[in-house]
């Protein structure tokens, strides 16, 4: 079975209280889950139309947990507490 990939990209952070607050939910919620962060903020190279704000990359046995985890309550907790403070492109994909 191929693992599931979690891709956050931000395009924007209008509220850093807000993520901050999400960050401290959703992070817990993530491992719990099943969850493991390979690549969380730091440097970032854009290239072809990207936009150079916060990546984050999780690693799941599947795309399926992936999926479980995303709809899971604690992370939708985690949602209600960013509300509007980001907007981000969120994709799951599944590995090779």
């Amino acid at each position: 079975m191929s693992k599931g990939y979690w891709v956050g990209c931000y395009r924007s952070i209008s509220n850093n209280d807000a993520l901050s607050n999400y960050a401290k939910l959703a992070g817990p919620a993530i491992i719990e889950n099943g969850g493991r962060f390979l690549a969380r903020g730091g440097k970032v190279e854009t290239f072809e139309h990207g936009l150079n704000e916060r990546t984050v990359l999780i690693e799941f046995e599947s795309v399926a947990a992936a999926v479980s985890a995303y709809n899971s309550e604690q992370y939708q907790e985690a949602l209600q507490a960013l509300a509007d403070g980001a907007e981000r492109d969120i994709r799951i994909v599944e590995g090779v």
